[in-house]
């Protein structure tokens, strides 16, 4: 019978040849979901050189291990993706967060505090909410804000009720999750945002992303902003959030690192921005639009 370094070393070479980038930490965490132990334990076990546990699924493990060298996402295959501080249900027809958009939920949240102990409420909305993460890690990690998530998939939705009711008492009872198209007015909400929040579509029908991953397996309305240039949506979206905001409210909007400008020059076109700037990811690209929202 094989140690569980043995196994850990077969598992990552495969996953290797056949292209993923992440070879090691995923047949660690494929290992370990199998077994029903963490990611730590094995890490410790393939150091020690433990045997490989008496009676351990390996048909499961074969077929998980297949799945990902056909490069279906690692989340899809555990169930789970992580997002900051929360886990969240994801699978096929919905997005998988990023770690790079964890920073722009981190400058949504900034902005939240700001107005909780300027107004003492805060009132947040994530549009294009997907799976939840932006909207639940806010309502996580800013205490009182309360958060409107706005999906149009009904795929995407199912997984963004899922998470926000799994989420604890304190936070769940601070989370609204809504099913709307992106292009109707969602009067309800007009001029009652303090932040609005948004990873909308925004690749270019002509930029095909090269991983399989998100080629093939994230859904293409997520992924695609119409448009020449991809902002179409985004830019609608952003014509949205002037309604959905307060005067003095503020837009935080990804986007991808070649389209800050374009985006800002859209923004500044309008009455109804001002301080339109772009921010950057840990990585220094250009990654979010900011905007303040003016007028009457």
């Amino acid at each position: 019978m094989p140690t569980v370094g043995t196994r850990l070393r077969e598992t990552t070479r495969r996953l290797s040849e056949a292209g993923v980038a992440s070879a090691r930490h995923d047949a660690i965490v494929l290992i370990a979901h199998t077994l029903g132990l963490e990611p730590s334990y094995i890490r410790t076990a393939a150091a020690r050189d433990d045997e490989w546990p008496p009676g351990a699924d390996l048909d499961l493990l074969e077929a998980r291990v297949t799945r990902r060298i056909d490069r279906e996402p690692l989340q899809h295959i555990t169930g789970k993706a992580y997002f900051r501080s929360i886990e969240l249900q994801v699978g096929p027809g919905v997005f998988i967060p990023r770690p790079e958009t964890e920073v722009v939920a981190g400058v949504a949240m900034a902005y939240a505090r700001e107005a909780l102990e300027m107004r003492g409420e805060v009132r947040v909305t994530d549009l294009c909410a997907g799976s939840g993460a932006i909207g639940i890690a806010v309502a996580t990690e800013v205490p009182y804000a309360e958060v409107s998530m706005v999906e149009a998939s009904e795929e995407a939705l199912v997984y963004l009720r899922l998470n926000a009711r799994f989420q604890p008492p304190e936070v769940r009872r601070r989370l609204r999750a809504v099913y709307a198209d992106a292009r109707n007015c969602l009067r309800q909400f007009d001029a009652c945002a303090d932040v609005v929040v948004t990873n909308p579509p925004y690749v270019p029908i002509s930029a095909v992303p090269r991983d399989p991953e998100v080629a093939l397996h994230d859904p293409p309305q997520a992924l695609y902003g119409l448009g020449d240039d991809g902002l179409d949506v985004p830019r609608a979206i952003l014509d949205e959030a002037q309604r959905l905001l307060r005067v003095g409210g503020v837009v935080v909007m990804e986007h991808g690192d070649d389209q800050g400008a374009a985006l800002r020059e859209y923004a500044e076109s309008s009455e109804w921005w001002g301080d339109a700037h772009t921010l950057t990811d840990l990585t220094g690209r250009d990654r979010m639009l900011v905007a303040t929202r003016v007028g009457v």
